[in-house]
């Protein structure tokens, strides 16, 4: 089932978005940075007409992170939601608000063999593995939340 990307409601305007969290061996999240951009966010993007969110995700991973999920990943996982994250856009006008919906793979073993296939695609200018102690500075709105959220069900050092 697809979702219209951008949604307008009577006060807020709601860009809906989907995101991977990846967690390596070392319990650090894996947050990239487009080329240009001041911030990290967790890899993700947004639905094309038509695409399920598995879909969504499995395409943004190959345009981000230089990975398709449908080759690499173990014919026994799969991707489970993880949590809705909901913030002001980073660089967009007051009142633009971005909704996260985020994913991770399962089981544990799977994500981990994943963590070592990843690699800034063209558009992608880093990526970088980071714990609890990372700058917020460097993270959007919502990096941060996911961030907070990953630390407090200790799956992040």
């Amino acid at each position: 089932m697809s979702t219209p990307s951008i949604i307008n409601t009577d006060e807020k305007t709601y860009i809906d978005k989907l995101a991977l969290i990846l967690i390596n061996s070392e319990n650090k999240q894996l947050v990239a940075r487009s080329f240009g951009k001041t911030v990290f966010y967790t890899p993700g993007g947004k639905r094309e007409k038509g695409e399920s969110d598995v879909e969504a995700l499995m395409r943004e991973c190959k345009e981000e992170l230089a990975v398709d999920l449908c080759t690499t990943a173990p014919s026994t996982s799969t991707i489970e939601p993880y949590g809705t994250f909901e913030a002001q856009a980073h660089g967009k006008p007051e009142g633009t608000m971005v909704r996260m919906t985020c994913f991770r793979m399962v089981p544990r073993e799977a994500e981990l063999e994943l963590t070592k296939l990843v690699t800034p695609s063209e558009e992608i200018e880093e990526l970088a593995w980071i714990d609890s102690t990372f700058d917020r500075e460097k993270l959007s709105v919502t990096g941060i939340m996911i961030l907070k959220d990953l630390k407090e069900k200790d799956l992040i050092g």
